[in-house]
């Protein structure tokens, strides 16, 4: 089959950052570590994975950033990963091979994919995460039957969606309702995402939350804040005119221009009636703010301003895989407030009830009315891989949010 197959590749990645001082495209060219090429197809690593048929992928933020080198060498995630990888983790496909000790799947059916290359899936006996249903955090995910890799699609044996079949173990193939649509379903891992975060730190009743961020993450934040704790004023913070208006149908009372970041500040004091204190140089801080700061992008200058406009004693949830620099956080320790760091999702409570945050997805989706499938605004084949990630990195001029991959038949050079 053929599939988009990253290498670790030094010249590669040397001549394709060189490149693209001149042109974005480099990221998806010739020299790229990223080529769509013939592969075999995916063989089990244990008698209790699957293949599923590849119908929907979507591409998400943290697929795009390696492919555009949004990162450092020194991450300390790479000591997770290994090579080669075919990214895509948020699949939507159908059954068509299990191995011979499954149990919980049967040919023939839709799913969608729980990328967390966790305990079960390696073989092993659950860690002390996997037994609460921190997937994300678990403590074996260089170990076992599947090659290092956190989720599927950074490890070489847990090949991702960017290919027409996936392997994966029976227990990351979670069914989809007949009534829930593929496309809807396709949004169920960022959901997750954000529902983790929220659920994690969830909002103060009758506060206000502020969203920093409107690409796939925060708006389903937006709608999640809107659907499980409507008595929360909602703010979001966009950098794209295309998501300020999709924020704001998803429910934000407000959707504030990314910049220049003291209109952030002094918006949100009007907002919350928290004063401004000015100092000899920079920006203000307010006395008072936000309850909390739901962060999708998670840079710097998010967390200078997000510092700035929460109130004392309260979080950021950070859920933004940008790369780390210096930033002024003196109010962190004045204001005594909590950074959050928030990863994945897992098995989420609401209401003294636990299930799989994807399940909770489709539980909401059937019960509430849950409908998010607005922020798809485009779809390619996979043989249209290159317009596809650069539709991602020119967001602003193609009005994108959430891309996928809609067709993986018939792939050529």
């Amino acid at each position: 089959m053929k599939a988009l197959v990253t290498e670790n590749s030094l010249p590669r990645l040397a001549a394709t950052k060189l490149l693209s001082r001149f042109t974005p495209r480099a990221y998806v060219g010739p020299t790229s570590p990223m080529q769509l090429r013939e592969i075999p197809d995916p063989t089990l690593p244990a008698p209790d994975w699957a293949v599923a048929r590849t119908q929907l992928c979507g591409l998400c933020g943290s697929d795009y950033k390696q492919v555009f080198m949004n990162g450092s060498l020194d991450n300390p995630m790479t000591g997770y990963i290994s090579w080669p990888q075919v990214l895509g983790h948020e699949v939507v496909g159908v059954i068509d091979e299990i191995g011979a000790g499954v149990t919980q799947r049967k040919l023939g059916e839709r799913v969608v994919l729980n990328p967390w290359l966790s305990c079960a899936p390696r073989g092993l006996p659950p860690c002390q995460w996997c037994q609460r249903g921190d997937l994300a955090q678990c403590l074996n995910f260089g170990k076992g039957v599947a090659a290092p890799g956190i989720h599927s699609g950074n490890s070489a044996t847990a090949t991702g969606g960017f290919a027409p079949r996936v392997p994966a173990h029976e227990s990351q193939w979670i069914p989809i309702p007949d009534d829930v649509s593929d496309e809807a379903a396709t949004l169920a891992d960022p959901f997750s995402v954000s529902l983790h975060a929220i659920r994690r730190t969830p909002p103060t009743p009758g506060g206000v939350a502020a969203v920093y961020g409107c690409g796939t993450l925060g708006l389903l934040a937006i709608a999640i804040l809107r659907t499980l704790y409507p008595d929360v004023r909602v703010l979001a913070i966009a950098r794209y005119p295309h998501q300020k208006q999709l924020a704001q149908k998803l429910g934000a009372e407000g959707a504030l221009p990314h910049r220049p970041t003291r209109g952030i500040i002094e918006e949100i004091g009007a907002r919350t009636e928290s004063p401004l204190v000015t100092p000899w140089r920079g920006l203000p801080v307010l006395n008072g703010g936000v309850d909390v700061v739901y962060d999708t992008v998670s840079s710097p200058e998010t967390f200078e301003v997000g510092v700035r406009v929460v109130r004392s004693r309260a979080s950021i949830v950070a859920l933004g895989v940008e790369p780390p620099r210096r930033f002024e956080w003196t109010p962190l320790y004045f204001k005594e407030i909590s950074i959050v760091g928030s990863n994945g999702f897992g098995i989420e409570e609401i209401n003294g009830r636990r299930q799989h945050a994807m399940e909770w997805y489709f539980e909401l989706i059937r019960t509430r009315g849950f409908d998010a499938t607005t922020i798809l605004t485009h779809r390619f084949a996979l043989s249209d891989y290159r317009e596809a990630f650069m539709t991602c990195y020119q967001q602003g001029e193609h009005g994108s949010v959430k891309v996928l991959f809609d067709d993986f038949g018939g792939v050529t050079r």
